[in-house]
């Protein structure tokens, strides 16, 4: 039974991380039915933004105060690649044909992938033609910044062994999540997020900005995905130009097994992945490295007997 029960803290710990990233997708999508596929980089920059802040402003630091500003980096990092992406690559593809922006997404995704990897620590970016901050190459691993308080010993508790960056992991989501719904709920910019998934032209012609409600759409989404990327590196110790390539796959499964478009779903969704991924890796054949398959074997079974997702889409939530 305590076996059972530790596979339901690792699955859980692991789906915060699926959830986190997978509200991003749903709340796009929500508003312009778009699947960001590009948004598993989001993360992948939110890591790298975490790690430059900590190398810039706090070399060789892991105190606990550090964490906040570690998050602000991080966040300002994946919103600003966001917005951008927004600008430049999706705004103009919004009235095209849907196959449009989906194969610009996977060439936004492979575009950052390989500025991380070929960039992040090039001297010719910087004014001064040298790396001032030692920034290490991302072309190989990156070991991440650790924090005081965050990192460190386990908990055992009745048997289970509880890792403090789970713990933080699990926590950020629930924050993330009462935080989200209450902005979408109970503000104005919430509500008029809701009408302009509901219909953009009636939501222009009552005078809502269309724009800005998708730019927030798509700075919400990338500040969640910035939170796990953080999360990530506290967990795993270590980054790479790779990481947001399989995880934005796994959340975008975690936004269909939940209900695409529903926000409360990509949390269900995400949770639900992570504990049958770490139950599949304990009870079932292969063991740790078929955990992809099954993963990707539930998005089919999914798409195929239930594609509405678990929770279904509740065009009120989709915001």
């Amino acid at each position: 039974m305590e076996l059972v029960a530790q596979q339901i803290v690792n699955g859980l710990t692991i789906g915060s991380l699926y959830a986190l990233i997978a509200v991003g997708y749903t709340v796009v999508y929500g508003i312009i039915q778009l699947i960001n596929f590009a948004h598993g980089e989001i993360f992948m920059i939110g890591a790298f933004g975490a790690l430059s802040t900590s190398l810039i402003l706090f070399p060789g630091q892991t105190a606990l105060w550090t964490l906040p500003l570690i998050l602000i980096g991080a966040i300002a990092a994946s919103v600003a690649v966001a917005v951008i992406m927004e600008r430049i690559a999706y705004r103009p593809l919004r009235n095209a044909p849907r196959l449009a922006p989906l194969i610009t997404a996977i060439g936004i995704s492979v575009f950052l992938q390989e500025l991380v990897r070929v960039g992040y620590n090039d001297p010719t970016l910087f004014i001064s033609q040298a790396n001032p901050f030692d920034f290490p190459s991302a072309k190989q691993k990156v070991v991440f910044p650790q924090v005081d308080g965050i990192s460190g010993e386990s908990f055992d508790v009745g048997g289970i062994i509880l890792q403090r960056p789970a713990i933080f992991t699990i926590v950020c989501l629930v924050l993330s999540a009462v935080g989200l719904w209450y902005y979408i709920n109970r503000t104005r910019s919430g509500r008029a997020m809701q009408a302009v998934s509901q219909d953009p032209d009636t939501a222009r012609l009552m005078g809502i900005n269309v724009d800005r409600i998708i730019v927030t759409a798509f700075a919400i989404g990338a500040a969640l995905a910035a939170v796990a990327g953080v999360a990530y590196g506290l967990q795993t110790t270590n980054i790479n130009f790779k990481m947001g390539f399989i995880y934005g796959l796994k959340a975008f499964t975690a936004a269909v097994l939940g209900g695409i478009g529903n926000i409360q779903g990509a949390v269900v969704g995400g949770l639900v992945l992570g504990v049958l991924e770490s139950m599949a890796i304990q009870y079932m054949p292969g063991g740790s490295p078929w955990k992809d398959i099954w993963a990707f074997s539930i998005l089919i079974l999914v798409l195929v007997f239930r594609p509405q997702g678990i929770m279904g889409a509740k065009v009120v939530d989709r915001a």
